[in-house]
């Protein structure tokens, strides 16, 4: 049984733009092509793009992923893998969950919550291989050296801006406006300054600003933050415009 890519795209939350630019990419070939163009995905389609999806979540950039595919042919096999990821990941989860319920219950209560506790489960090491793919180990070694030189209350703050950040950027797409507009424009301003805020990444250069917009747009993770794909778009084409006029 073939499904269509509107149906494909519909089960596994992802685009039909998507699941057409891994097939440029020869990550997940449809199995078919009917009449006007229509992609239609067989089982072992499936098979593939469930893997290439669970390699996203590991935090592999797509180039990783096509030499992963490349190199372990075995579906099984290759599942098993990812099987033993998500259980330890079920684990962290589980993990956070009871750190955020402590918490509000210490909060509840109006008691300190114990800071010993209130991180347990948080990684931000997870995309480490990702970051020293994209841009070296030097840049890994300092930002991951700064973040675990903050304080708490550091933390917490940096944190709350960067939610405040891309709060702002999915209400201004929302609003329609556009991404050369001064409030575009403004907003940009404030996303390049915190990025430059991060030691370890090139922060305020032209080219890594746009190479950022337009993983924003390629990477589901990504786009998330910014209310998905249309305003990852957004975000991307406003710091095109920023980038051209001020870096």
């Amino acid at each position: 049984m073939e499904r269509t890519i509107q149906e494909v795209a519909r089960l596994a939350g992802v685009t039909s733009r998507t699941l057409r630019h891994y097939d440029e990419l020869g990550l997940v070939r449809p199995s078919s092509v009917g009449a006007g163009g229509i992609r239609r995905y067989d089982a072992e389609a499936l098979v593939r793009l469930q893997r290439v999806l669970l390699l996203r979540e590991l935090g592999l950039g797509l180039p990783a992923i096509a030499r992963v595919l490349e190199g372990r042919a075995d579906d099984a096999e290759a599942l098993r893998a990812h099987r033993e990821w998500l259980r330890q990941e079920q684990d962290r989860l589980a993990r956070q969950l009871a750190s955020v319920e402590a918490t509000i219950e210490s909060l509840e209560r109006t008691e300190e919550p114990m800071a010993e506790d209130m991180f347990d489960g948080f990684d931000h090491t997870r995309y480490k291989d990702e970051v020293e793919e994209r841009w070296g180990k030097d840049a890994y070694a300092t930002s991951d050296a700064w973040w675990r030189g903050m304080g708490d209350d550091e933390r917490r703050d940096w944190q709350a801006r960067s939610a405040q950040l891309g709060a702002d950027w999915i209400a201004a797409a929302e609003a329609g406006i556009a991404p050369d507009s001064d409030e575009a424009q403004e907003l940009a301003r404030r996303h390049v300054e915190w990025l430059a805020g991060i030691p370890g990444t090139p922060g305020a250069v032209k080219e890594y600003v746009t190479g950022l917009g337009e993983l924003y747009v390629a990477d589901p993770r990504f786009a998330a933050n910014y209310g998905g794909e249309q305003g990852a778009a957004f975000v991307r084409d406003a710091l095109r415009v920023y980038a051209e006029a001020h870096l």
